[in-house]
């Protein structure tokens, strides 16, 4: 299996080759040369697999060879070993045919933890079999950085910085990186957006020179492809519980970056039959906007009570528009200049492709408080709020009551405590035994301006270089 960038200025690169680059040379983001593919007679086959059995059957052909069978599925047993639920991914049903899909049993209480758990230990495997040492660069609206920080912070090869937008993220989500005291992690609150710490990675990934001359970045983002592949997973195993493949299954999704529903688009490309994907934003709407208006005009950030999904620029969307293309690389340019200039509009024939597959839906935070307080008085369900949006946008955009519904809860509501109380609920939902000392730890960060100049002498200082 090879990878090729979306933007097609740089030549294509294995799976291993992939992990460790992050964003491709030409600014673009790595997608497969081709799309595995199964029957369905194949899929079918897996009913009864158990999470890391299906992972194994989903993931192996993106690898291409480059991790021997044995050693793919002990890195599998390790991520998914430390989930605090036995079923990795349970579902619970809310309504007629609606579904709640959990993904928030991980070690940091969200779904970011089913890649960031597999890419930790795949990058700590590829780094000792080379011998290097590497530098992670990320960035954050909540919940990717502290993921990012528990799946990787053993590695011995890595020096970590995680950037988050200063006073945008919750509490919990904060503590929960800035309370870890490992010497290698690093955390930055940026002054500004989610779209600025953004952005600032992907500038310095597009020059290294502040850099020490042995060691490069690598990406924990969703710019990095086995996140987007670890992601795939969880589509066909819900698909699997709810009578798939021999029925067509729907997902809502809450999202921002647009990796999370990308893997959604991609189960389908592989072979599972998915009838609807609904793309679901707070009002924080480009996406929205986009597939339902064709109006990808960039608008000024929005702070609301979902802040995960508090996004104006979408990485992931842009490997859905390379894929619509037909792997046009040159199209891929242009419409991310037009982006990049604040004003974006795609083909009547790729919106018409887009529309096939998917639907919007914006909810915004009045919206999403009456779903939480709906939910919770009528099944006694408690939704965060990202899940909550996500609900809503099921609920409104469904497009057949006889296809179950399946809704990602991409967090737990006790990480997102004020809108919660907001909604009504009597206190603080409780945070899982291993976080119940999360309020008494010391934290550890520091408050930057938004210059790369800045960011980059912060860095430099802070590595701490070894001898090879």
């Amino acid at each position: 299996m090879l990878y090729v960038s979306t933007r097609g200025g740089c030549p294509a690169k294995t799976f291993d080759e992939v992990i460790l680059t992050g964003l491709a040379a030409d600014g673009g983001l790595f997608v497969p040369q081709t799309i595995p593919h199964f029957a369905v007679e194949d899929i079918a086959s897996w009913a009864g697999d158990s999470y890391q059995e299906l992972a194994f059957k989903v993931m192996h052909p993106f690898v291409g060879g480059c991790i021997p069978d044995e050693d793919l599925v002990e890195l599998i047993r390790r991520a998914y070993g430390n989930f605090r639920h036995e079923a990795i991914a349970p579902l619970v049903q809310t309504g007629h045919n609606e579904w709640i899909l959990e993904l928030f049993h991980g070690p940091t209480l969200a779904f970011k933890d089913f890649a960031l758990q597999f890419l930790g230990h795949l990058l700590d495997y590829s780094l000792e079999k080379r011998d290097q040492k590497v530098v992670i660069m990320g960035a954050t609206s909540g919940d990717t950085g502290s993921a990012a920080i528990e799946g990787c912070r053993r590695c011995s090869n890595v020096d970590m910085f995680i950037l988050h937008p200063h006073q945008r993220v919750s509490d919990v989500q904060r503590r929960q990186m800035t309370t870890v005291m490992a010497d290698n992690i690093h955390n930055i609150a940026l002054q500004g957006t989610f779209d600025d710490c953004q952005n600032m990675v992907k500038a310095c990934f597009s020059d290294q020179s502040f850099l020490p001359d042995n060691r490069q970045l690598v990406a924990v983002n969703s710019i990095n492809w086995a996140r987007i592949m670890a992601q795939i997973v969880y589509y066909f195993w819900a698909s699997l519980q709810l009578g798939g493949p021999l029925r067509p299954i729907s997902f809502a999704v809450p999202t921002g970056n647009f990796g999370d529903i990308f893997a959604g688009y991609l189960a389908s490309k592989m072979g599972l039959p998915i009838e609807q994907l609904v793309i679901a934003t707070n009002q924080n709407d480009i996406l929205h906007r986009c597939i339902s208006f064709n109006d990808h005009t960039t608008q000024p950030l929005q702070q609301s009570l979902a802040p995960s999904m508090d996004i104006m620029i979408s990485s992931n969307f842009e490997r859905l528009l390379f894929d619509v293309h037909g792997g046009d690389g040159a199209a891929i340019v242009g419409l991310m200049a037009d982006a990049k200039g604040g004003h974006m509009q795609l083909s009547a024939g790729v919106l018409e492709t887009l529309r096939k597959q998917f639907s919007s839906y914006r909810c915004d935070d009045k919206e999403m408080l009456a779903a939480i307080a709906d939910v919770y008085a009528n099944s006694g369900y408690l939704l965060d709020p990202h899940t909550a949006i996500g609900l809503n946008a099921a609920r409104s955009q469904r497009a057949n009551l006889k296809t179950p519904m399946v809704t990602l809860a991409t967090a737990h509501p006790a990480k997102f405590p004020d809108a919660v109380k907001e909604a009504g609920y009597p206190s603080d939902p409780p945070l899982p035994a291993h976080m119940s000392g999360l309020f008494a730890r010391p934290e550890r960060f520091c408050v930057l301006e938004n210059r790369r100049s800045v960011v980059e002498q912060f860095m430099a200082q802070k590595i701490n270089v070894k001898p090879v």
